[in-house]
């Protein structure tokens, strides 16, 4: 046992937990032995994934809790309810959704897409880690923050052109200060930027097979990523093991994009 590593059940919480990529990291860190927190708007998809989870890592694992987290008030009620279940290990903030295209051509409208995404893809991330800041372990606190190869390399076509890549590259810079913040804590705070996963909400049935083919050849290693592509590294980033690891994007995008 790592010196900021506590003893008995840890805890996660995922937000975005309900379905795609959410839901793997989720039944991952489970199979870990975290209980876990699945946040979402949608209680009964919430339900749905917490009983599919919960036949392969046993009852008592997932916690669904429903809510809107561009809400702060709904935020504040689900951070209290988590944090009456202890420290919180680790904090993946995975909640999203692809750009609202707008109402017309105005920018009235721009500019409610626009926030729209900014609240959906950015702000959620902010509240409920600032909401669950106080309840994070320390020391050994994880944050891991969802983005997107888009906000390293910009964003292309109807899922991830300008709003979304904009709010997901506001993530890094934002992860970038509460490291520095938390670090001495003992927190760590990474950002996991995945490429082309697919049987994702984003990336679904309405993508057609040259989408798919064009989207494999981008890559090095020649295949799409999947859901548990994206919660293996979850599973290493938000564990007692990767201590000295913090302030970092990580790219998972079998090359498409290349570091820097």
């Amino acid at each position: 046992m790592t010196a900021d590593q506590p003893a008995g059940e840890r805890l996660a919480v995922v937000s975005g937990g309900g379905t795609g990529i959410g839901r793997a990291i989720a039944a991952r860190l489970a199979a870990d032995g975290h209980r876990v927190v699945i946040l979402g708007r949608r209680a009964a998809v919430l339900e749905q994934a917490r009983e599919e989870v919960e036949r392969t890592v046993g009852p008592g694992r997932i916690v669904p809790v429903a809510a809107d987290l561009t809400d702060p008030e709904a935020v504040r009620a689900a951070a209290d309810r988590i944090a009456g279940l202890g420290p919180v290990d680790a904090l993946v903030n995975n909640a999203g959704a692809i750009v609202t295209p707008p109402a017309d051509d105005s920018l009235t409208a721009l500019a409610a897409s626009w926030r729209r995404d900014l609240d959906t893809n950015l702000l959620t991330a902010v509240l409920l880690t600032t909401a669950l800041q106080g309840a994070l372990r320390r020391p050994g606190g994880r944050v891991v923050v969802i983005s997107s190869a888009a906000a390293q390399r910009g964003g292309a076509g109807p899922h991830s052109a300008g709003s979304y890549a904009a709010a997901k590259a506001a993530l890094h810079g934002w992860a970038f200060g509460l490291a520095r913040q938390l670090g001495s804590d003992g927190i760590t705070v990474n950002v996991l930027a995945p490429g082309y996963v697919a049987a994702t909400e984003i990336f679904g049935a309405d993508r057609d097979e040259e989408f798919h083919a064009r989207k494999v050849a981008d890559t090095l290693v020649g295949r799409a990523g999947t859901p548990a592509d994206v919660a293996e590294a979850v599973a290493y980033i938000a564990s007692p093991a990767a201590g000295y690891l913090t302030g970092q994007v990580i790219g998972l995008n079998g090359g498409a994009v290349l570091g820097r």
